[in-house]
């Protein structure tokens, strides 16, 4: 039977001291990634898609609101609507305008929320950010170079075109001698 020296035995797992180690040993210091980062690698791809459905709520209750407000700014301007219902023209131009901004909110979180409900929906936002994820984005480098080429291709056609359009220009004024 072999006995081991203290330098040889390794730590047990409900000693305090051991795990302590062990959490050294796994977490070198190149390691070691900020909080911000581990929660954006935590969402992944979800926090597209949770953007995705804020801006979309955003979008629907600005929308909505000023729809309501040029209705409801129609309405009042329209006598028989008007005298119909006198509460349309009740109220200043600018609580109308309070007032449809708080509707358009509520009706951009509903409508946000009856969407986001539908797993259908929600499954396929998913796989739409789950391929962008992984979609190999070309760095500033590439896009500058890719913009300069096109640009330059473009002034190069340009000149070409340009130069071809006066000698046709020239030649149609010998021909026809206008």
């Amino acid at each position: 039977m072999a006995i081991q020296s203290d330098q040889d035995q390794k730590p047990k797992a409900d000693d305090p001291a051991g795990d302590e180690f062990a959490q050294n040993d796994a977490l070198a210091p190149a390691e070691i990634v900020p909080t911000d980062e581990v929660a954006t690698t935590q969402l992944g791809s979800q926090r597209y898609v949770h953007a995705a459905f804020f801006v979309a709520g955003i979008l629907i209750a600005y929308l909505s609101s000023k729809t309501l407000s040029a209705a409801w700014s129609h309405l009042a301007d329209w006598s028989p609507a008007a005298r119909a219902v006198p509460q349309l023209v009740s109220l200043p131009e600018d609580e109308r305008d309070t007032l449809t901004l708080v509707v358009g909110a509520v009706i951009g979180t509903v409508s946000v929320i009856q969407v986001y409900r539908k797993e259908t929906i929600r499954r396929w936002a998913d796989e739409v950010a789950a391929e962008l994820a992984k979609v190999s984005w070309p760095n500033r480098e590439t896009v500058v170079n890719g913009t300069l080429v096109v640009v330059l291709a473009s002034a190069i056609a340009t000149v070409y075109v340009a130069i071809l359009d006066r000698f046709w220009s020239f030649l149609t004024t010998l021909v026809y001698g206008a």
